[in-house]
């Protein structure tokens, strides 16, 4: 943010703490944006924050279909190779089945062994994991995972089996959007108009941006982008080549996650 924008959004957030503040915080944040103080992306970034407190951790974890682990007995090789092919810096280790998970290695902790130390092993260096039930709301997962000063749990069920994993990654991405590493192919213009009249947009692009780039007018009190009111429509998170109507567009999922949609078309409908 420029120097002059920084000091409006600091001053708008000690306008939230002051106890003579009797407003909603959201309603204060909308009222900042509609001020001027807030630029969009720090607008959707405050409602985010916000809305941490109202998800729950098994709507942002990675499912345990999707997980990337090690088996105990696995070779240290096999440990280093699944790690170099996933791109994860850290994953976790179960015995026998993923619902008995007994620890996590970090990439950087499998250095020893590749140096010339043959005698560790992976018990040796795997870490103690910890865990979370996945009706923990995430806000309390972002204070846990900061005052233990970790960055991944393992998600259980209510009979204690693996639901899943959560990482701080996850958490930062439900308040700033997708966050890419250098690993990560580029990504295209998160609007582009077809030839045919659709638009091809990142689920993340807001609805403000959406009309003010290109004029599509979505109208929505409950979601900010355009990614979450497909969702909201949806009543769950679409999966790839799904398709949903709202009377006035057609949305075709192009590219989704268990947790977001990434990219989909928007086609206006001819009546």
């Amino acid at each position: 943010m420029e120097e002059g924008s920084d000091n409006k959004f600091w001053s708008v957030l000690r306008r939230f703490f002051s106890s003579r503040c009797e407003a909603p915080l959201e309603e204060i944040i909308r009222e900042a944006r509609e001020d001027g103080e807030l630029k969009n992306d720090e607008f959707l970034m405050l409602l985010n924050v916000l809305r941490l407190s109202q998800k729950h951790v098994v709507e942002i974890m990675v499912p345990r279909t999707d997980l990337v682990c090690c088996e105990v007995n696995d070779s240290m090789v096999e440990v280093a190779k699944t790690i170099i092919d996933s791109g994860h810096s850290r994953i976790p280790i179960y015995r026998e089945n993923r619902d008995h998970m007994v620890g996590l290695v970090h990439a950087k902790d499998l250095m020893n062994f590749f140096l010339g130390e043959k005698d560790v092993s992976l018990t040796n260096i795997m870490r103690v994991p910890y865990f979370i039930p996945e009706t923990k709301n995430v806000r309390e997962v972002l204070l846990e995972f900061q005052t233990k000063k970790i960055h991944m749990a393992i998600v259980i069920d209510e009979y204690g089996g693996t639901s899943g994993v959560v990482t701080l990654e996850d958490v930062l991405e439900e308040i700033v959007g997708e966050i890419e590493d250098e690993y990560d192919p580029p990504k295209p213009q998160e609007i582009q108009v077809q030839q045919d009249g659709s638009f091809y947009v990142s689920g993340r692009t807001s609805l403000d941006e959406l009309k003010d780039e290109v004029g599509v007018e979505i109208h929505s009190e409950q979601v900010e982008t355009v990614g979450g009111y497909v969702c909201h429509i949806a009543g769950k998170v679409p999966q790839k080549d799904e398709e949903f109507f709202d009377g006035v567009f057609r949305y075709s999922v192009r590219e989704a996650d268990a947790k977001h949609i990434q990219w989909l078309e928007i086609t206006p409908i001819v009546k």
